[in-house]
């Protein structure tokens, strides 16, 4: 039996019953490790001694006749934008190469408590702020379909690792699509919770209004188990809210017979590919055949999305990284003996050209004369666009569209483009904007056999209905890649 091709529940099943030790299945992805990611280029680093000791943990437990918890022996991949104690973490970039996390991540301490066993830190864009995760000061991180294509960003980095079967789940955050995008790249499920379902302590700033953590896996009530160990209240995020936590994964498989699903009409016209369209409309029979009624339904500031949130995200990316000065922590250069030159040098040595992109971009429209144009209109404008999505909701239950309009993209097909990388996340940004929860789910694959995904939005703190439909629509064929 190859124990890295099983799901969570399976993996927990054969511990809790002696088939397997945890130590045996950590071992197994180690090896699956070494063997795959030379081409693939998932990870950044791993410590496996760290791995081994977590697993003989929940093996002590099993030998000692205690209940085991509830992701007993999980091999996950942790994007390395999320501390965890003792080991490393660059966010991608040279500022933080030999960086060592004082602290755990609210969500680390969550998951351990819970049994996870974390085999590495995964590769991302810079700072997660890319669509491909061709950004990483370290190496590219390549599709686990096709080695020539890109695994989609962020997250892209977690979801290579999951789809290449080197860690059963990962974390990944999503500033504007980061998990759902590779989650679809990858042929994996992604998800985005609602903001403020978790905690974002521990976690390296990027858009701190847009940042949000969330689990990728092989299925949807995989997602939907470590989505509830992560989820809730945290006194240490202040953005955190105190809203019930239901019991994801016992919740799925509740019939969706006659639920509302809203296609609108401006997705239609986002000069989706031929082929993801060819899929995506196979998605919606699929939904039909369930029994769900499809509506159309209008979004009508979804035009000015890219704009308002590339306005946004530069300007709290320009705010966050301001830290990064070679005073506290980090890559320090010298310079010519005086501060400004230190300050200077060491930003410029240390960021990569699209993290200096969006802070050059974000410094602007923050600055005197030009805050009221660019950032003050952006968060108008954002207004806007969640008014557009109460009203939407106020007729469906759900929105539905293409994760991607393109399926993943050759690697540096669009690295001299970023206006085109941008392009990539039109589907994903609003909600983030918006703060809603969604789901990236697999939906076939293109005549070259590249994956595609179908999204679902939900209303916020919805995310049991957008789990549920989820889960009915892949235990119905799905069109897993």
């Amino acid at each position: 039996m190859d124990l890295t091709k099983l799901t969570a529940r399976k993996i927990r099943g054969m511990i809790e019953r002696g088939e397997a030790s945890a130590v045996e299945i950590c071992r197994a992805f180690q090896d699956r490790i070494r063997e795959q990611d030379p081409e693939v280029q998932a990870f950044l680093h791993h410590d496996n001694d760290f791995a081994l000791s977590q697993a003989e943990r929940i093996d002590r437990m099993k030998q000692a006749g205690e209940p085991l918890p509830e992701l007993a022996g999980l091999p996950m991949a942790i994007k390395d934008n999320l501390l965890i104690r003792g080991l490393r973490c660059t966010c991608g970039s040279r500022n933080l190469e030999n960086f060592v996390a004082p602290y755990n991540a609210t969500v680390i301490d969550r998951l351990a408590s819970a049994g996870a066993v974390f085999l590495g830190k995964a590769n991302l864009d810079e700072y997660a702020m890319g669509s491909s995760t061709e950004n990483s000061a370290f190496q590219p991180t390549r599709n686990p379909h096709s080695r020539n294509h890109v695994p989609g960003g962020s997250s892209g980095g977690s979801a290579a690792a999951v789809g290449a079967h080197m860690a059963v789940a990962a974390l990944g955050t999503d500033t504007g699509g980061s998990i759902r995008q590779p989650a679809s790249f990858c042929g994996v499920v992604g998800m985005k919770p609602t903001y403020s379902r978790v905690s974002r302590y521990g976690l390296v700033a990027f858009g701190s209004s847009l940042d949000q953590i969330g689990p990728l896996a092989h299925d949807v009530e995989d997602v939907a188990g470590i989505l509830k160990v992560i989820s809730g209240k945290d006194p240490l995020d202040a953005t955190s809210l105190a809203v019930d936590v239901p019991d994801y994964a016992g919740g799925l498989g509740q019939p969706i017979e006659g639920l509302k699903i809203g296609i609108t009409r401006e997705y239609r016209q986002s000069g989706v590919s031929e082929p993801v369209r060819t899929r995506i409309e196979a998605g919606l029979k699929l939904f039909q055949d369930l029994g769900c009624r499809l509506i159309e339904v209008d979004l009508p500031h979804t035009d000015y999305a890219i704009a308002t949130y590339y306005v946004i995200a530069m300007a709290e990316a320009s705010s966050n990284l301001a830290r990064y000065d070679g005073v506290r922590y980090g890559l320090r250069i010298p310079g010519q003996g005086d501060l400004s030159s230190m300050y200077r040098e060491t930003r410029d040595a240390g960021f990569g050209a699209e993290v200096k992109r969006r802070i050059m971009l974000g410094t602007f429209v923050l600055s005197s004369g030009y805050y009221d144009a660019y950032y003050l209109k952006a968060q108008q404008v954002r207004t806007l666009i969640k008014r557009d999505f109460e009203a939407a909701f106020q007729r469906v239950d759900l929105l539905i569209s293409p994760t991607s309009p393109t399926p993943p993209f050759r690697l540096g097909e669009k690295t001299s483009d970023p206006l085109s990388m941008y392009l990539s996340d039109i589907f994903t940004i609003t909600a983030n904007l918006v703060g809603i929860p969604g789901i990236s789910l697999p939906c076939g694959r293109t005549p070259d056999g590249m994956p595609v995904g179908i999204q679902l939005l939900g209303k916020h703190f919805d995310e049991p209905v957008v789990l549920n439909a989820a889960h009915a629509f892949e235990q119905a064929g799905g069109f897993d890649p």
